[in-house]
């Protein structure tokens, strides 16, 4: 099968798709064409940016793609407030999240960017209170058995959350959430943690247009990431995959105001 194929009566030879894509397809007689298919990534650009929808990719279908409303305009104002009203939130309801919003939540973090497009990001959602609490009592043994690097603040704040844990019980390691969601790649997958982030930050940004807030899971993941066996092994992770990220996710119990600023601007020009 062909990489591409061009409709030769919408097809107006404007060179978009090769300008898009200069590195896989050329112009010839009919129209642009493969000179490179090996080196697709299955991007979708050359399809994305015809004016004419006369290009299809069998590696990102056209009938797959949705056609921008060019009249849907966020101005740099509320692009501003949109970025900036992301918080960590560490007060949640005890109400569940209904799965099919917790699925349109994941749903747009897997359109986000991926090194070389390798995509590869699965996805697990945690429910069940009684794995979420074991979740947390295997963390705080974890940090009981750390050695503290005096050196690192993460490291020194585990004397903190351990004492609030001890005295009051209060769970800083998921924050009561009801909800966590691990994002998982196949092992050794290369720049498998930077696609986890750009994921995960699709997903707290997307998070209040939903009414839900988010915070990374910070304690949780550097338990994990330290090949922790019990934390591990309470998720079944497939054996040919390991975890790469984790966040909470819950309804907030209290709504921001104001937008907190953050240290000055610090740039350079060369």
């Amino acid at each position: 099968m062909n990489l591409i194929c061009v409709d030769q009566k919408k097809c107006i030879k404007c060179g978009m798709c090769i300008k898009v894509c200069s590195n896989i397809l050329e112009m010839g007689k009919n129209g642009p064409k493969a000179k490179y298919p090996e080196l697709c990534i299955g991007c979708g650009q050359c399809v994305a940016v015809c004016p004419q929808a006369a290009i299809d990719n069998n590696r990102a279908p056209l009938s797959n793609q949705i056609a921008l409303d060019q009249n849907l305009h966020l101005d740099s104002k509320a692009a501003s407030q949109f970025l900036r009203r992301r918080r960590s939130i560490r007060h949640y309801k005890k109400t569940p999240i209904p799965r099919n919003q917790l699925l349109e939540l994941i749903n747009i973090a897997r359109f986000a960017p991926t090194a070389g497009n390798s995509q590869g990001l699965s996805y697990i959602i945690v429910e069940d209170k009684n794995t979420l609490k074991k979740a947390a009592e295997r963390t705080i043994d974890w940090m009981k058995s750390q050695t503290v690097d005096t050196n690192t603040a993460i490291y020194r704040s585990f004397a903190k959350h351990l004492q609030v844990h001890k005295e009051k019980g209060i769970n800083t390691i998921l924050r009561d959430a009801p909800h966590i969601i691990l994002a998982t790649t196949p092992k050794n997958m290369p720049r498998g943690r930077e696609n986890t982030i750009f994921s995960l930050t699709y997903l707290e940004l997307y998070a209040p247009s939903l009414g839900l807030g988010s915070c990374w899971a910070g304690l949780l993941e550097m338990c994990l990431f330290d090949n922790y066996a019990p934390l591990i092994d309470l998720f079944n992770i497939p054996e040919d995959k390991e975890i790469s990220g984790v966040v909470m996710v819950g309804y907030p119990q209290y709504h921001y105001q104001r937008m907190v600023d953050r240290n000055p601007l610090d740039v350079a020009w060369l």
